[in-house]
């Protein structure tokens, strides 16, 4: 095959003068009937994966079948289930239940609720994701984030210790409004909102976060009894240095410490050998082990160190009646809810999708939702908090070779058998060992590699980051999570209100036109400006385009004057980024045409898309402009405002 630069050479003369080539005219599409055009932009709006492509065509007993498997994905996969899938599934879940036990009952002390009801929330929500999820590989339970931003947000408005059965009862009352958001986004097929809190927002509030949950654990890790409710550094900085000479309990630390070393170094041999990933898996579990024995034997609760005590015999107890549905309550465990929920939501699917992506296989955000929203609402009426999917926990459930779902199902009934028979042996588990697991799991959510490469990659990302990340440390969780919200939004205003122009020059030898600043060699055509517009004319950005484009021809101008060259006589605008164009744009392009008027200066359009010439000939702009003003590309137009030009001077 031929090089395909050869298609884009400039004809020699001698051919053109024998044949010359006239400019191809621009398309004007068909136009389409108004409601074919809405509902085009409907479905790929809310249904662009086009769910309903396996009903096409089905009797209605299939399509009853494929609906009941779309609501409950494991009838579908079920089907083919077999031996081999069930030891990976066996092997992943035991190994996911003795990492997830001890962390649930720290999550609870987070979430400033009795150890038990952590693991109640890694009893019920994972069978009913089980049941209704598309993911294979992720491990549902509570998770540190989601139970600091709970706890935050609770005892703002009650006290935990003063009011600890109003506080129990708002938290299954949040719960539940969680599940009702997540199960709304997802059947009403919202789930892109989620995507407008950016990556860069998400690294700096997951980072910002780990530092101040493991600062919170410096209570439970020193031992300390008296210690602040504020989340912010300075707060827990000066809480624990005021409490140094008198409040630090030195079994407690030793304990701590040591134990410490032990889960890191297991974390570290884990990740640096793949294949003993189980030694970082079950480190958690003998720590608590070794240390509940230690304390035992020794009496060491006689010396100061803090233990769990007692944590409730026995299954969920069923919570509906606990649910707040009328008075400020109620109205207060929406507000928290929602903010609990998204947040659940976002890491969830985000865990879900880069599973799927390492083993080739698709999950549907909308469906996720609405699995991850049931289950929730479940868990709210059976004793437990906000649940989600656990990025260490799926990371563990990934390696040890999860085939589906039911490795979920394995570890909820090793969490049952817990329950029912062994939560007396935690009696004498140490607060310090809690304190050490969870902030050995949480330093992982603390993304250096991250970070610089979203320094190198996008400066503004990194200001998202940092702002999210500084909001969380210094001030609050919500507020960090507001100022990473804020940042992703006023990020994507400054895009859509301020779009990028490119002054555009000929690349030599070849008929193609591109941005002079990528490429210096291009240059630049007398008596022409080229400039492309880098997006769509809305009225957010309309005014500044049109300014835009007049300063481009002015600063020409100058550069012209100064030079004692021709001035500029046509501005060719290169409209192929140009997607769409509102009511404002018409009026902006209307606008720079008289301006251009004014200034003998001709305006020309290249490559406009269908959308946008449908809309330039209903405005009448294009006889407005002229319809030998509109071109196919910018070859074109630079061939005849070129030959112009040249005869006029």
């Amino acid at each position: 095959m031929g090089d395909p630069r050869e298609e884009e050479m400039e004809p020699t003369e001698s051919t053109s003068s024998r044949h010359p080539v006239l400019p191809y005219k621009v398309g004007i599409p068909p136009k389409q009937k108004l409601w074919k055009e809405f509902s085009a932009t409907l479905k790929e709006t809310f249904f662009a994966d086009d769910p309903l492509r396996s009903f096409k065509d089905q009797s209605r007993t299939r399509k009853f079948l494929l609906g009941v498997e779309a609501v409950f994905p494991i009838l579908s996969w079920g089907r083919s289930y077999n031996l081999t899938k069930f030891k990976g599934d066996l092997v992943a879940g035991l190994t996911i239940a003795s990492l997830c036990i001890p962390q649930d009952i720290g999550y609870a002390k987070l979430a400033n609720l009795a150890p038990q009801y952590g693991l109640y929330s890694s009893l019920v929500p994972p069978l009913i994701y089980a049941l209704m999820g598309s993911s294979r590989d992720i491990a549902i339970g509570p998770v540190a984030v989601v139970s600091l931003l709970l706890g935050t947000l609770l005892q703002d408005e009650v006290d935990p210790v003063a009011n600890p059965d109003v506080y129990r009862r708002l938290a299954f009352t949040a719960t539940f409004f969680a599940g009702i958001t997540q199960a709304t986004l997802g059947i009403l097929r919202l789930g892109f909102l989620i995507d407008f809190l950016s990556h860069a927002a998400i690294v700096g509030f997951m980072g910002g976060a780990a530092i101040t949950i493991a600062l919170q654990q410096l209570k439970g890790f020193l031992g300390i009894k008296k210690f602040t409710k504020s989340t912010d550094i300075i707060s827990v900085v000066h809480s624990i240095l005021s409490s140094a000479p008198h409040g630090w309990n030195v079994p407690t630390i030793l304990i701590g410490a040591s134990f410490l070393v032990f889960l890191l170094l297991a974390k570290y041999i884990g990740k640096k050998h793949k294949k003993l990933f189980w030694i970082a898996a079950i480190s958690p579990l003998i720590s608590v082990i070794l240390s509940t024995l230690i304390v035992y034997v020794s009496h060491a609760e006689e010396k100061g160190v803090q233990i769990v005590k007692h944590i409730e015999r026995g299954i969920n107890r069923p919570s509906v009646d606990e649910i707040y549905f009328s008075k400020d309550y109620a109205l207060k465990g929406v507000r928290i809810g929602i903010v609990a929920g998204m947040v659940a939501l976002t890491e969830a699917v985000a865990i879900g999708r880069t599973f799927a992506a390492m083993k080739d296989y698709q999950i549907d955000g909308n469906k996720e939702m609405v699995a991850l929203g049931a289950m929730n609402i479940a868990g709210s009426m059976t004793s437990c908090y906000v649940a989600t999917g656990s990025f260490s926990r799926s990371a563990v459930n990934f390696m040890a070779g999860c085939q589906t779902a039911v490795s979920n199902i394995v570890m909820s009934i090793v969490v049952l058998l817990t329950l029912l028979f062994l939560t007396p042996l935690f009696e004498y588990t140490p607060n310090a060992i809690l304190s050490s697991i969870i902030i050995s799991a949480v330093i992982g959510l603390i993304d250096y590699d991250a970070a610089i490469l979203i320094w190198k990659i996008d400066r503004f990302d990194f200001v998202a980051c940092m702002g999210a990340f500084l909001g969380v440390v210094f001030v609050s969780v919500e507020i960090g999570l507001l100022i990473a919200v804020s940042i992703s939004f006023a990020k994507l205003l400054l895009q859509v209100t301020r779009p990028r122009t490119a002054l555009l020059g000929k690349i030599p030898g070849t008929n193609v036109y591109r941005n002079i600043q990528q490429y210096p060699e291009a240059t630049k055509v007398a008596g022409v400006l080229i400039i492309r517009v880098d997006s769509a004319i809305y009225f957010s950005n309309s005014n500044y385009i049109r300014e835009r484009l007049l300063r481009w021809l002015t600063d020409e101008d100058e550069l012209l004057n100064a030079a004692g060259l021709p001035k500029i006589q046509f501005l060719i605008v290169e409209m192929s980024p140009v997607t769409d164009m509102d009511t404002s744009g018409i009026h902006a392009l209307e606008d720079l045409h008289r301006s251009l008027q004014k200034r003998s200066v001709e305006l020309v359009l290249a490559n406009p898309g269908p959308v946008v010439m449908d809309k330039l000939h209903a405005s009448n702009v294009a006889n407005l402009i002229g319809e030998d003003r509109i071109f196919l590309t910018v070859a074109d137009a630079v061939q005849t405002c070129s030959s112009k030009f040249t005869e006029e001077v």
